[in-house]
């Protein structure tokens, strides 16, 4: 008989990890409570940075890598473009280790990257004001990825190849102490669904984003902490092509504060947002609601650095979360006490990108094909690090 696994969330990471699932030729039903891209999800919104500089960490090296070839095969694929390769631009005012440590890294892997002179960098960008700026790199196969469509474009790839799709809101069922084959394992039966039934099955993936702190309150509780996040899209003069994304890249700029954008985003507007980790936030209750101070704050640095976009209008806003865990990096994991049950989360703001690699990944732990990754597994947290720098 075949395999039943039932995936919870369909984001960058449950989504995905639903579809190679499938392929390998298990049955899967796919549950979201709002649907894929919604405007809860971390995975919502209009745009998400594909980028290789990475902190001198191989894995995720390694890890966009092989997501920049899976974005590419599945652009294919669909007929349809989510991957858009602008190159990103790192400026830094200070201290560039972030950067200048994964270069070698980025080379090895066959990812190009330049170092840039300031002012190199400015005859090249003449719309960005250098002032400021010590070094900056340049990664030509960066950019972005349009990630609400990404994410229905995986649903829709799921449903095509026979999975089972539901918008339904599902919470863990209990776990049966021992009745796993593990030695003292236990297992999972069924997940409750909020309309009062059950979907038992032979596995669970539970990718919740920010949810699976409360979904998992004794496993994962505090090690998943949902904040609060802003993203202000300007609007460029008309017919003003130079902040546009055939003239710009994605850019980073390292001061004070590690404030980031994208231009053009398929003309929805300049984005700015400030990556600093905001206060806590419910994401199935706050109100997305722009605060003063970190408008002010964006318009402050867009304009120091983009002089051309001095008294922009505000088009768009979008208030979204990180679900940051105390390391910066993963969970992909199985629960300690269910042998049948895996959790995948911890995107912390940089797991979208990931997400064919993370997809791969867990169907792999889930199909026994492969051990967890001690960086992503739970146990790290025992006794818990202190929170490190954002990756």
């Amino acid at each position: 008989m075949t395999r039943h696994i039932a995936v919870v969330g369909t984001g960058a990471f449950g989504g995905w990890t639903a579809l190679f699932l499938r392929r390998a030729g298990v049955r899967v039903t796919l549950l979201d409570a709002w649907g894929p891209g919604n405007a809860r999800a971390s995975s919502g919104g209009e745009t998400r940075i594909i980028r290789g500089v990475y902190g001198g960490e191989r894995v995720y090296v390694d890890m966009v890598v092989r997501s920049l070839a899976l974005w590419r095969e599945h652009e294919r694929r669909w007929g349809r473009r989510v991957y858009h390769r602008i190159g990103a631009l790192w400026m830094y005012q200070g201290a560039d280790a972030y950067a200048r440590s994964t270069v070698p890294l980025l080379r090895e892997a066959g990812l190009e990257v330049e170092e840039l002179a300031p002012a190199e960098a400015a005859r090249r960008w003449p719309q960005v004001d250098f002032t400021g700026i010590r070094s900056a790199f340049f990664e030509p196969e960066a950019g972005y990825l349009t990630a609400r469509q990404a994410c229905e474009a995986v649903r829709a790839d799921f449903v095509a190849e026979g999975g089972e799709y539901r918008t339904v809101a599902a919470r863990p069922g209990p776990i049966e102490a021992g009745a796993g084959a593990g030695a003292g394992a236990g297992a999972m039966r069924a997940v409750s669904l909020l309309d009062g039934s059950r979907l038992a099955a032979d596995g669970f993936v539970f990718a919740c984003g920010p949810w699976l702190g409360t979904l998992f309150p004794d496993v994962v509780g505090d090690r998943v902490r949902a904040t609060r996040q802003e993203e202000f899209f300007f609007g460029p003069p008309a017919g003003d092509a130079r902040y546009g994304e055939e003239a710009l890249p994605v850019w980073v700029d390292h001061g004070a504060r590690f404030i980031y954008g994208i231009p053009g985003n398929e003309a929805r507007g300049f984005k700015v947002a400030d990556d600093s980790r905001g206060p806590p936030i419910d994401p199935t209750t706050a109100e997305r609601l722009p605060s003063a101070e970190g408008l002010a704050r964006a318009r402050r640095a867009m304009e120091e650095r983009f002089p051309g976009m001095k008294g922009a209008p505000l088009l768009e806003v979008r208030v979204c979360q990180y679900e940051q865990t105390p390391d910066g990096h993963f969970i992909l994991d199985r629960h300690p006490g269910a042998e049948n049950v895996w959790i995948a989360g911890g995107g912390s703001g940089h797991g979208f990108k990931m997400g064919p690699a993370v997809g791969e990944r867990v169907s792999r732990l889930v199909l026994g094909q492969a051990e967890p990754d001690p960086r992503f597994a739970l146990r790290r947290f025992d006794p818990r690090p202190a929170r490190s720098p954002a990756l």
